[in-house]
């Protein structure tokens, strides 16, 4: 998980310009949101085994201790998902069979909007968190 570069940009672009799809049309995302769900709402009671289980293969490479996955998330800049009152899911782009971008809203814990763009891949095991960019909106939630 890295903050906004320009790979960022270029993939919430991507999902602006392709034709994008909603859960509603497609059953096969419930898959992927559901991980996503599952990872933010880990983090939201600071269950670091749990996050940690959603995110892919190079992160669990990358942290053995689960608590050090959690605090290095939150000093990324990662806060305000790990906090988040609420979240919502946009379109989403399938790349291919194994890779999927998928488009989030956050309502953070002070009520600011932040969206996010979810890259998930495919592993032997389901569907994983292969990294997040955020960015913070000028409008505040509910």
């Amino acid at each position: 998980m890295a903050k906004l570069s320009w790979f960022g940009v270029l993939l919430s672009i991507l999902l602006l310009l392709a034709p994008a799809a909603r859960a509603q049309d497609d059953p096969a995302a419930a898959e992927w949101q559901a991980v996503i769900t599952g990872q933010v709402e880990a983090f939201r009671m600071h269950d670091a085994p749990g996050a940690l289980s959603f995110a892919g293969a190079s992160f669990k490479q990358n942290f053995i201790n689960p608590a050090d996955f959690e605090k290095a998330i939150r000093d990324w800049g990662y806060g305000a998902i790990m906090e988040s009152r609420s979240h919502s899911f946009g379109p989403y782009q399938q790349v291919n069979e194994t890779v999927v971008l998928q488009a989030v809203k956050f309502t953070g814990p002070d009520s600011v909007l932040y969206e996010a763009i979810y890259q998930l891949n495919k592993e032997p095991d389901g569907w994983r968190v292969g990294g997040v960019q955020l960015i913070k909106t000028a409008g505040m939630g509910a």
